[in-house]
């Protein structure tokens, strides 16, 4: 039993259609969000931050939302290797985010839980990593 779960993770391709755009409106509309990485390329192996740049529908700065951070790879199932957070608000909807870590190359997701002004929504990003 519950083979063929096992089976769709293993053998998931990645779309064709990823979207790959570092900035992403929510699930809901409310917010639009850009992350940047500190590094020119995102690195293997290494625990690194990025900034989370967040902004209303109306394109002002959300300032002093609580962010929870996840991910992992679809097509293997497993979650992100390390407990990434946001560690800091930089103010005019900058975010500091440290501790995240991709432990190999492939299709990685990173999803972002915002609660600010009232309003609580979600955003995905999808990684390719080499």
């Amino acid at each position: 039993g519950g083979g063929a779960l096992a089976w769709s993770h293993r053998h998931a391709t990645i779309p064709a259609d990823l979207d790959l755009a570092t900035t992403r409106a929510s699930a809901q509309g409310h917010y639009r969000v850009t992350i940047a990485p500190h590094a020119a390329t995102i690195p293997l192996h290494t625990i690194h931050a990025w900034t989370l740049h967040i902004e209303d529908a109306a394109g002002r700065p959300v300032e002093g939302a609580t962010i929870a951070v996840d991910g992992g790879m679809p097509q293997h199932g497993h979650g992100l290797p390390t407990r990434p957070r946001v560690t800091g608000d930089l103010g005019h909807g900058d975010y500091l985010v440290e501790g995240l870590k991709f432990q190999m190359g492939g299709w990685w997701v990173v999803d972002f839980d915002i609660a600010g002004a009232g309003r609580l929504d979600d955003v995905r990003f999808n990684l390719i990593l080499e």
